[in-house]
């Protein structure tokens, strides 16, 4: 699959893996990918972002992200389905805190260091959430019958799967419809 990546996907992942390294993770996420994708100038993805003004809302976005990081890589919708079954997800966050310290859940230590700085096997893992998006951004490129898989497949895919990430993208702006519409290939 990764020969199919332009020279900008391979950018984006590239990009993930540093973020990831930086934030001592343990392995890629949807998160670092996201990241990395607003990183990145001069592409596809990065014309859609900076049209929607997402690019404008980084701050507002890492912030979401960081509070999603902080229920656990819990989304707003996942907390909302369980505050329908009479579970608060902020009190569990705030039992857990409380015993254990801020972050807790989201796998920071008490000094704010993230634990598991090493890749045992030297290479970057990737979570299955972050799995599914080079699939899906797979997927997506051959419904659109192209040959490649750009920065925009990566983008269009965090958007449509859900999640942490396709959610805080959202609330940007950067919600699928307005990113497929950006986004679409030219007629043919």
């Amino acid at each position: 699959m990764f020969e199919r990546f332009t020279v900008d996907a391979r950018g984006v992942v590239a990009g993930a893996v540093e973020h990831a390294s930086r934030a001592g993770s343990r392995a890629v996420t949807e998160e670092h990918l996201l990241l990395a994708l607003l990183d990145r100038e001069g592409t596809r993805a990065s014309f859609a972002l900076a049209s929607l003004g997402v690019t404008d809302r980084r701050a507002e976005l890492t912030e979401a992200l960081a509070a999603g990081r902080r229920r656990g890589g819990m989304s707003r919708a996942e907390e909302d389905a369980l505050a329908g079954l009479g579970i608060s997800v902020q009190e569990i966050v705030a039992r857990v805190e409380e015993v254990h310290g801020p972050g807790a859940l989201s796998g920071e230590t008490l000094s704010g260091e993230t634990r598991g700085k090493a890749w045992p096997s030297g290479r970057p893992s990737f979570t299955k959430g972050a799995k599914k998006v080079l699939e899906k951004a797979l997927g997506l490129a051959v419904a659109r019958r192209q040959k490649h898989i750009g920065d925009e497949h990566l983008l269009l895919a965090l958007a449509v799967l859900p999640g942490l990430a396709g959610e805080a993208l959202a609330e940007c702006g950067g919600t699928y419809a307005s990113l497929a519409r950006l986004l679409s290939p030219p007629a043919a």
